[in-house]
């Protein structure tokens, strides 16, 4: 188009503006997606994605893919793993819910670009079946790595990704290579083994989405790999090399909110349906609701040590109205030799 090349400089300006940290334009066109997702579901790994961004939006010609870091200073993750008294909370979830975050300011990117160029556009973050670290990868924002998350050499991956779908025909950015090599430090370090190999995950296995996004009984043979987790999991980025390089958010929006990067299992266990919606608003923990977060509280005081607050806290969620939560606050109780509530 006339004027491409401007217009992207000046989408990458504004892009700097609003808080992301890195923009690249991607083409619609995704070689190899179709067949490797195909594969992905034949092996019944779970997932509903969609390999063709203009089957969301018609029209849409090019993908403005961004990211945004969400690392911020907060208590050292290997020394909460190692502390079973502690609640791990996946890092990127320590603050506000990132969709909200990313969803305002892609808007606001996509308003500014149509001030100058009438487009038609919709937003993402990761909040429709629409492969992002493919379109990721197309446009050079990384390659994928063998956990299958989103890598770059200057900065890891410890970041958010949104999209902006645009009918614009903006000139499209090269993709970059892939620096894995022999490594597989990711693999090794998965608690349930959901890196089934490289470049594949088994969603059914992965801890976060036990944590997140399972709406029912978590399997009883997973719940004593999941340890202190009670939401997401990050070791497969924990142990990755390229995490070196990780840098800190530039906005404060990622600010660890109400202690969650140490606090104790039996405290959070002992908030009431109140506290937990008064707390966790605009969280993204809020998404999962008290009743999913009591569930996988009540598993990880099974797998940490049987203090007195842990105990005490498991009896009462024993009898929980809930029955989701007293079936697995019962097993917890097994689980530390403790019959179940009478």
């Amino acid at each position: 188009m006339r004027d491409g090349a401007r217009l992207v400089a000046d989408i990458r300006r504004w892009s700097g503006e609003l808080g992301f940290d890195s923009v690249a334009i991607a083409p619609i066109e995704l070689p190899g997606a179709a067949e490797g997702l195909a594969d992905w579901l034949s092996a019944g790994c779970h997932g509903e994605l969609r390999c063709r961004p203009d089957a969301l939006l018609p029209g849409t010609r090019r993908v403005i893919s961004l990211r945004m870091n969400y690392r911020v200073p907060a208590r050292d993750a290997e020394s909460v793993l190692d502390d079973g008294s502690l609640a791990y909370v996946s890092r990127y979830a320590l603050g506000r819910d990132y969709h909200k975050v990313l969803r305002q300011r892609l808007k606001r990117l996509a308003q500014r670009i149509e001030g100058e160029f009438p487009h038609h556009w919709r937003v993402f973050t990761d909040s429709a079946p629409l492969m992002e670290v493919s379109l990721g990868v197309a446009g050079g924002l990384g390659w994928r790595g063998k956990h299958t998350l989103l890598l770059d050499r200057s900065v890891g991956s410890m970041f958010f990704l949104g999209e902006i779908l645009t009918s614009l025909p903006l000139p499209v950015d090269p993709p970059t290579s892939g620096h894995c090599g022999e490594c597989s430090a990711c693999l090794a370090a998965c608690p349930t083994g959901a890196i089934v190999e490289p470049y594949r995950v088994d969603a059914r296995r992965c801890i976060s989405y036990l944590t997140i996004e399972l709406k029912g009984s978590i399997p009883v043979d997973l719940r004593p790999l999941i340890g202190n987790r009670v939401y997401g999991c990050d070791d497969c980025q924990i142990v990755c090399p390229w995490n070196k390089f990780a840098r800190d958010a530039t906005v404060d929006d990622f600010t660890v909110r109400h202690g969650l990067d140490s606090a104790s299992l039996a405290s959070l266990a002992g908030w009431t349906a109140g506290m937990f919606e008064e707390r966790m608003a605009g969280s993204p923990i809020y998404r999962i609701g008290f009743t999913r977060w009591l569930r996988n509280l009540v598993v990880a005081l099974g797998n940490g040590p049987p203090s007195d607050a842990a105990l005490a806290a498991l009896q009462s969620l024993a009898s929980h109205e809930e029955a989701l939560v007293r079936e697995h606050a019962n097993w917890a109780l097994a689980q530390l030799g403790i019959g179940a509530a009478t």
